[in-house]
């Protein structure tokens, strides 16, 4: 029997009538402007509690010196703490000991958002002053190979097991993946299930013509997507090594790739590795770099895809949202078979599952379901019903409220 509680299912979790303002710290290594999916998802959740009247502070890092130390996002106040160093993925914040006892002190309730080195340290914290805890789950840590970044790993996931510990309840998206991550075996007492948040704005059939003007003048399909940072963990050289089997049926094939892929964080080498077979792609006109686009940008990207690729390696990929995106624009998604990443596909049938690390297995997937697209579209409707930003933050406020219920009831 399944001591998880789900959170979300087919209908909203409908706030409580004793629901009050509250006020909310997350915690983080990376916010915005970075982009990945856990900084948007963190995003998404900041903004949809200041929109339901709490007041959100996020304690993350000043990764980049050209931010600011403080500033107001979308009414979300940002502390970043200064960093003194790397450590592969990581930074070193001096102060952030100092910040996470100032905020966790006026704050009502605590969200982590891990993998984070530093969450044990503000868990702790949550717990010997009374503050509810609760850790969001968004995927293992796994660096690439190498006797550093092994260690790295291993002293982030005692960090991790610490944070479990300590906090009072653990979030992950799906149950797929909580049953296959030996963290969340750990604390199944404390889990609760809630999907993530999934929004993307409309776009006018003008804006996406023009975005097809823009970067498919000649109107060539089928257009394949992947939407990632160019790291080993995204699997771009699966499709990479697929593509020649979807040329083969579909010569004028193309790949746009929207994310960042030059500079990313510890993956010089991936990218250096990857790059001699990309540019001749690149030259031939079926491989293009878009960049990093914003929401609306993106919104006219999708459109603009046949399919989405996701042919991730490993569980630092528990999800995908871009799937979820690009589906309620109506398209397809191929996503490796791995806990978590094959849900949204599982979940409304909109697109194939494909073997992880299997170029061969790839291309069978990307091509059945172009032979037959239609067969896979499904109405946005119909995917909003699922997954929406505002169920989630909904959800997130429903347990907030419950667990500084029950703190206030045994203080």
């Amino acid at each position: 029997m399944s001591s998880w509680h789900s959170l979300v299912n087919q209908e909203i979790v409908h706030r409580s009538a004793a629901s009050q303002p509250l006020d909310v710290l997350l915690v983080l290594t990376y916010y915005r402007p970075h982009t990945s999916g856990l900084t948007i998802y963190a995003e998404r959740l900041a903004r949809g509690l200041v929109a339901q009247g709490h007041r959100v502070t996020v304690l993350t890092s000043r990764y980049d010196l050209y931010l600011p130390g403080r500033e107001n996002l979308n009414g979300v106040q940002v502390v970043r703490a200064p960093v003194l160093m790397r450590v592969s993925k990581g930074v070193v914040m001096p102060t952030f000991g100092f910040l996470a006892w100032k905020y966790v002190h006026k704050a009502d309730v605590i969200s982590l958002h891990l993998p984070q080195f530093d969450a044990a340290g503000v868990a702790l914290r949550g717990r010997l002053l009374g503050k509810p805890t609760l850790l969001t789950y968004h995927c293992d840590l796994e660096l690439p190979p190498g006797l550093f970044n092994r260690t790295v790993n291993r002293v982030v996931l005692m960090m991790n097991d610490l944070a479990g510990r300590f906090s009072h309840g653990i979030v992950a998206y799906t149950q797929d993946f909580a049953r296959h991550s030996p963290f969340l075996q750990r604390f199944r007492d404390k889990l609760h299930i809630i999907p993530p948040p999934v929004s993307m704005p409309d776009m006018t059939e003008s804006g996406i013509a023009a975005f097809a003007h823009m970067h498919n003048p000649e109107d060539k399909h089928p257009v394949l997507g992947m939407a990632a940072r160019l790291s080993a963990e995204k699997g771009v050289e699966v499709l990479l090594q697929a593509f020649p089997k979807i040329l083969e049926r579909y010569p004028d094939a193309r790949i746009f790739f929207a994310g960042q892929h030059r500079n990313v964080l510890a993956e010089e080498d991936y990218a250096q590795r990857l790059m001699p077979r990309i540019r001749r792609y690149e030259e031939s006109g079926q491989w293009k770099f878009l960049g990093i686009l914003d929401a609306v940008r993106m919104a006219a990207f999708y459109p603009n895809l046949d399919v989405i690729t996701v042919p991730s390696l490993n569980s630092t990929e528990s999800f995908g949202l871009v799937q979820v995106e690009a589906m309620l624009c109506g398209v397809p998604s191929v996503a490796s078979d791995l806990p978590g990443v094959r849900q949204p596909v599982l979940q409304t049938g909109m697109g194939e599952i494909a073997p992880v690390g299997d170029p061969q297995g790839l291309a069978e997937a990307i091509l059945k379901v172009l032979d037959n697209r239609e067969a896979y579209v499904r109405s946005r409707e119909e995917i909003a019903e699922r997954f929406s930003a505002e169920r989630t933050v909904t959800a997130y406020d429903s347990l907030l409220q419950t667990m500084l219920t029950d703190a206030e009831s045994v203080s």
